[in-house]
């Protein structure tokens, strides 16, 4: 196993080190992760009261909020890879020490700009690896591709989860940036429709492991999880085979004008009408132009999909029946009796997409899946009640 105190300074080297693995099913495999360097640190983000937000309807403004963290951080590291995962109403990630400092000024200019352009306060942090290892937790990265165009990454040894409960304490908090202070969002849209689903439902599901759990049962639960629903025809990506709709207007045209830079709002709101309409023209009529393919495009945003990942906890957004939901449900009642897992699921009818795309003609854009009736916020507050 490599050496997780050896320093390393460049945090898009040490992330390209990873080797790739396909198939989501060898997500538990130990092998695949590579501890952190010592001098890393954990970035962490969280709406407060993501939970009452929701059920005001603001699903599209919390899913930007957590989407705009990945994409002001990539920004603001000018395209150079890093892990990250999205958590629904929040995000979490980790960068070398050559990088913390523009990360840092990205977070806290993306929590003023959360507060500020989307109403919603953002609780946000930095926090040390090394602090994470000295508590008795770890932070182990793995590299998903679920296409040859891109990869994810997976985080295990709860120390995500160690860092969320810190952040959520006020340790570690980063100060958010002076009034008026904008990231760079370049790229970040939630254009396409929501997604009804076409197999009965749209299922959240989240699962942890319980206090004191052997990890090979829990391996073992998650890895049966995995299968069950790739095996079954009755669940699936929830990703239209043909791409999501898109419309004209957008259903989060207000967003995307919130989230671009310059010049005074009526300014920004006609330059994205503008460009937003030239989009769904050129994807509603196949216009290829200057190296985009629309067809390809549309493909990719289906391969690219990020409906399922590891972040010390399972997350999943599944189109499937309530026959397998209810499968779902038995199986992971049965390991939480024995104490092996906790869980949480969400039913809800369409799933939402949230895009960051810094070049459309380059093959790797991400697309954030989240449940659009609470997802994976409303799947966290089902598993704090069956705990309680």
């Amino acid at each position: 196993m490599d050496d997780p105190s050896m320093s390393q300074t460049s945090t898009a080297d040490y992330y390209a080190s990873i080797p790739v693995f396909r198939g989501f099913s060898r997500l538990m495999e130990p092998q695949l992760y590579k501890p952190l360097p010592d001098d890393w640190m954990i970035g962490t983000a969280d709406i407060v009261d993501s939970t009452k937000a929701i059920a005001e309807g603001r699903y599209k403004a919390v899913n930007m909020a957590g989407a705009a963290v990945i994409a002001a951080v990539t920004n603001a590291l000018e395209g150079r890879e890093f892990p990250f995962v999205f958590g629904g109403d929040g995000a979490s990630f980790a960068v070398g020490p050559a990088d913390v400092t523009a990360a840092r000024e990205a977070l806290a200019a993306t929590a003023t700009w959360v507060r500020e352009d989307l109403g919603l306060s953002m609780r946000i942090a930095l926090v040390p690896v090394r602090e994470i290892r000295a508590q008795g937790s770890d932070v182990s990265v793995a590299r998903y591709g679920p296409s040859a165009n891109l990869s994810y990454a997976m985080f295990a040894g709860g120390g995500l989860g160690w860092a969320e409960a810190a952040m959520k304490r006020g340790a570690f908090a980063v100060t958010p940036a002076p009034p008026g202070t904008q990231p760079d969002l370049s790229g970040l849209s939630c254009r396409f429709e929501l997604m009804p689903s076409s197999r009965g439902l749209i299922l959240s599901v989240l699962v942890l492991p319980a206090a004191g759990a052997d990890t090979q049962a829990y391996r073992k639960v998650i890895e049966d999880i995995i299968a069950l629903t790739e095996r079954s025809p009755d669940a699936g990506r929830p990703v239209p085979a043909g791409g999501p709709v898109l419309q004209w207007p957008p259903q989060g045209l207000g967003y995307e004008v919130r989230a671009a830079r310059g010049g005074p709002l009526f300014a920004r709101w006609v330059r994205v009408i503008g460009r937003t309409l030239f989009v769904y023209a050129v994807i509603r009529f196949g216009i290829s132009i200057g190296g985009f393919v629309p067809r390809l495009y549309t493909q990719q945003v289906v391969e690219n999909s990020d409906f399922r990942k590891y972040d010390d906890a399972l997350r999943m957004i599944l189109d499937c029946t309530e026959e397998l939901a209810q499968e779902l449900e038995r199986r992971l009642s049965d390991a939480a009796a024995q104490g092996i897992v906790r869980y949480g699921l969400h039913r809800q009818g369409a799933a939402m997409m949230t895009c960051f795309t810094p070049s459309a003609i380059r093959p790797d854009h991400v697309h954030f899946i989240d449940g659009a009736q609470g997802g994976y916020a409303s799947a966290a507050t089902a598993l704090k009640a069956a705990v309680a």
